[in-house]
């Protein structure tokens, strides 16, 4: 590789231009979007389902072990293919045409929108909480979460990375508070985390209580590949990805275990099997009656910057889809003065809107996750072929493949199985979603044009 000559400032401020997110603020992407609503919801799963205090911190900390092997297959597949469109890209140059064609076909009628619309949908369960007087009126939360940060993605990149970056540190900071304010001020007891090791009596055979546990762990830690969608407006995406994604896989991770710790010192195990009820206990026992309110505005915080991050990164693949001619041109239009992609943002808010209207929380979850994870899954798998095609050494190599990227692909495939045999209908209906766009990809794929080469190339 022919290493370039040190750009000028005015090349380096065209760049910057050009590609205004940096390190931090691809991090902030992946830290962003992946905390959502689950790591309030999912520690009372893992609590409940494992049993003991050092089951459930073990499987968050095993879970964020495989999940940064993930991170390192990411960070590879992008140091090769610094472009925008993330997994799109991956799938495209390792599987083909029609495999990429059928991910962005999911992508654009299942897993985007459905994402956007259980954390629209899981927000304003604790939006009642901060205004009971919006109690009935749920639904209409939802689409006015949706299509007001659908707005703030719309006035382009730069600025709606801003509004990101600062709603993701007051996210980190106030979940760092929550661990501080639990040993301070809060009326926990070392006894909740005693016995340490032992299961408690009545636990789930540790089969069943492994499946439920790796569902909610899976779930939280959900989405931060979706980062790499935006390479192509990252400065130095070869070298910068990659860190982001490993920092911010090990940024949640570490969050998650301290948060959860907090919570099991707050909180006794009896009370830790229904949601809810363990959110409603974790702030009565943080900050007393005022405890559930302010942590319904912590978790609002959360889920709003995750959903931020998946509309900013989500049209990146509609717009590398239009490029090939596998999608409308149309949809790929930029905004002429915010340069933002605000058609696919819009089409993106709309069917959220129709999920929002037509589904809960679980079941929407439960339509997405699988065919999801299954693409995932193959994009990771794709690091076997681009490698054997070209062994050449990329500017960042996943440390310890192919181990590494193996135990990734069984974490996801084995949480595929899980939601499959737990929820087959949403499962299978999404399923046949997506096997529903082969016709029309036999139609498009065979006439695309050829990938075209490299255009965001660093160096």
């Amino acid at each position: 590789m022919v290493e370039r000559e040190t750009p000028d400032r005015p090349a380096a401020a065209a760049e910057s231009k050009a590609r205004p997110l940096g390190l931090w603020s691809t991090a902030a992407l992946v830290v962003g979007h992946t905390i959502g609503v689950g790591i309030f919801l999912t520690p009372a799963q893992l609590i409940g389902a494992m049993a003991s205090p050092a089951g459930t911190l073990g499987l968050w900390i095993a879970s964020g072990a495989l999940v940064l092997a993930g991170a390192f297959a990411f960070g590879e597949l992008a140091a090769r293919l610094p472009q925008s469109g993330g997994p799109y890209v991956y799938l495209r140059e390792a599987w083909g045409p029609r495999v990429a064609f059928l991910y962005g076909w999911q992508s654009l009628l299942i897993m985007d929108p459905g994402v956007v619309a259980a954390l629209a949908l899981g927000l304003s369960q604790y939006l009642v909480v901060l205004f009971p007087g919006a109690a009935g009126r749920e639904r209409w939360l939802a689409l006015a979460t949706v299509w007001t940060l659908a707005a703030v993605a719309m006035t382009g990149l730069r600025l709606s990375s801003r509004v990101l970056n600062g709603l993701t540190a007051g996210k980190v900071a106030a979940l760092l508070a929550i661990v501080v304010g639990a040993a301070t001020v809060g009326s926990g007891s070392l006894s909740h985390l005693s016995p340490f090791f032992a299961r408690r009596a009545g636990a789930l055979p540790m089969h069943e209580a492994l499946g439920l546990g790796l569902i909610g762990a899976f779930y939280s830690f959900g989405g931060f590949w979706e980062a790499s969608r935006v390479a192509g407006e990252v400065r130095d995406p070869r070298r910068q990805l990659p860190r982001a994604l490993a920092l911010g896989a090990a940024a949640v991770t570490l969050l998650y275990v301290a948060t959860t710790l907090a919570f099991l010192y707050l909180v006794p195990p009896e009370e830790s099997r229904d949601p809810q009820t363990f959110a409603r206990r974790a702030g009565e026992a943080l900050l007393g009656p005022a405890g559930p309110s302010v942590l319904s505005a912590v978790v609002s915080l959360s889920v709003v910057a995750s959903a931020l991050a998946l509309l900013l990164m989500a049209p990146r693949v509609y717009l590398a889809m239009s490029r090939d001619g596998l999608f409308p041109a149309p949809l790929a239009a930029l905004g002429a003065r915010t340069r933002a992609p605000h058609r696919a943002t819009a089409v993106l808010a709309a069917l959220a809107s129709a999920y929002v209207l037509s589904g809960s929380f679980p079941q929407v979850v439960a339509f997405f996750m699988c065919t999801a994870l299954v693409f995932v899954a193959l994009a990771a798998a794709g690091l076997f072929v681009l490698r054997r095609r070209n062994p050449a050494t990329a500017a960042f190599r996943a440390p310890g493949y192919p181990a590494t990227t193996v135990l990734f692909l069984a974490f996801t495939l084995a949480v595929v199985a899980l939601i499959a045999l737990a929820r087959p209908i949403p499962a299978l209906a999404g399923f046949v979603l997506v096997l529903a766009g082969l016709p029309l990809s036999r139609a498009l794929a065979p006439g695309a044009p050829r990938a075209r080469r490299l255009e965001e190339e660093t160096s």
